[in-house]
């Protein structure tokens, strides 16, 4: 199937070459030039484990194409995919400008019937919205096509997207017409899905859904980072809390896990989206709010303990902080609302002097930081503990997880780690010689 793919993002390039990978014919779109011309020369603009060389190989084949000119790719499309970024806007809703430029676009230079398929995250209401643009256009042409808008939000997971595209866990299809989610269940068949895992629903519906289910991780995440807060004064271990209340079949284990709070492209722009339009709807959003308020607060709680810390210890102006990971999370090199950004400039503000590494991010951490006085840049994780006072862990590398802690110890100046991901044993840490303070654990500290 002629498959056509608007936007060139993590969603988009990511879905294109997915859906070369099963056998579909993929044509993806992007109106930066420079980016279309880069993709056709193999040079992946986002860092995504298996995205590179998937690309490489369905460029070659001819399964996946770059083009830059609505009018060329859509002359032989069945469906057309819109996968364009929906930013925040200052009031916290999502800016639709990109969207409804696609769809405009798409308008304009259609030349027959046509099933538009949002992946993007939107407003809800978006796909009549969309619908209604793409029928203006086509009156000002004076044209007539069939054509029809379906919601199909995506679920993928950055670091893990191409596997998660590849294996979905659901797919979920929202559209007014039969006919319309009969044909997107046809462009997912070989994907092996049972009939189980697909959800048809109203498009209305299926853009709340996406909606909601990041809201509700993102709320699970900061329910343990406030829970950890209360096991960290009452001498509890949350670590142990976790599995306790994991274990119980209606809660689960995963997004148990406490740290220093959730960033990335998703949870933080859906969860203040959501909140914005309860607020335009005259809807109370007190828990959603709650769940944004403690996540920033969990931001700054980890440059908070440092300098509690080095309070004890001469202050921490002057003192040496290894910061060990920068992006979101692990496998992304990707810094929207990445904690680090908030933990930096905190420890920047007291005065501390940064030896900063990620095996990934550190080209976009420089464009967010900049060159910075006081930040050091490093090219592993050995070099930026050496000589230091403290070392940071704010990103759950796994080569951060198989580091030497008592080769670490013997090159640095001190010897507190600050686990903000819970990675190490308390016990093993503390034996190689640290100060090892962790997330919603009691400290286990020299007493010297």
């Amino acid at each position: 199937m002629e498959l056509l793919i608007v936007g060139t993002g993590y969603v988009g390039l990511v879905t294109g070459a997915c859906f070369a990978e099963v056998g579909h014919h993929v044509t993806c779109l992007d109106i930066d030039h420079e980016k279309i011309t880069k993709l056709k020369q193999g040079m992946i603009p986002i860092y995504e484990p298996g995205l590179e060389a998937l690309v490489k190989k369905h460029t070659l084949s001819g399964h996946l194409r770059f083009k830059t000119d609505y009018a060329e790719a859509l002359t032989s499309a069945h469906l057309c995919f819109i996968a364009v970024p929906t930013p925040s806007l200052a009031c916290g809703s999502c800016d639709m400008t990109f969207v409804e430029q696609a769809a405009r676009q798409i308008g304009s230079h259609m030349t027959g019937d046509l099933i538009l398929v949002n992946k993007s995250t939107v407003s809800v209401g978006a796909a009549k919205k969309i619908k209604a643009i793409v029928a203006e256009e086509l009156k000002k042409r004076n044209v007539s096509h069939f054509f029809d808008v379906v919601s199909n939000p995506e679920f993928l997971k950055e670091g893990s997207a191409v596997f998660d595209c590849l294996h979905p866990d659901r797919i979920v299809i929202g559209a007014n017409c039969a006919a319309s989610a009969n044909f997107l269940k046809a462009v997912y068949e070989p994907f092996g899905l049972s009939p189980e895992q697909i959800f048809v629903m109203d498009s209305a519906s299926a853009e709340m859904t996406k909606y909601a289910a990041n809201a509700m991780l993102a709320t699970r995440i900061s329910f343990m980072n406030e829970i950890a807060s209360i096991c960290k004064k009452v001498g509890a271990d949350v670590n142990e809390v976790r599995k306790g209340i994991g274990s119980d079949p209606r809660i689960g284990s995963h997004f148990l896990n406490p740290g220093i709070g959730y960033g990335g492209s998703c949870f933080p722009k859906d969860v203040r989206a959501l909140i914005s339009m309860a607020q335009q709807l005259g809807v109370e959003s007190t828990l959603l709010e709650a769940a944004d308020a403690v996540n920033e607060k969990q931001k700054k709680w980890l440059a908070q303990q440092i300098a509690q810390y080095f309070s004890l210890r001469g202050g921490l102006k002057g003192k040496t902080v290894a910061i060990w990971g920068l992006s979101f999370k692990p496998n992304t090199d990707d810094m929207r609302e990445a904690p680090s950004l908030t933990i930096i400039e905190g420890l920047l503000q007291q005065g501390a002097n940064l030896r900063v590494f990620d095996p990934i991010a550190m080209p976009n951490a420089k464009k967010q930081l900049g060159e910075r006085q006081g930040i050091f840049w490093c090219e592993n994780e050995m070099e930026a503990a050496s000589g230091a006072d403290a070392i940071a862990l704010l990103t759950e590398w796994n080569q951060f997880r198989l580091v030497n802690l008592k080769e670490i110890a013997k090159r640095m100046q001190g010897w507190a780690l600050f686990d903000g991901r819970n990675q190490y044993r308390a016990t093993d840490a503390h034996s190689d010689g640290f100060d090892y303070i962790p997330i919603g654990a009691p400290d286990q500290i020299k007493l010297s």
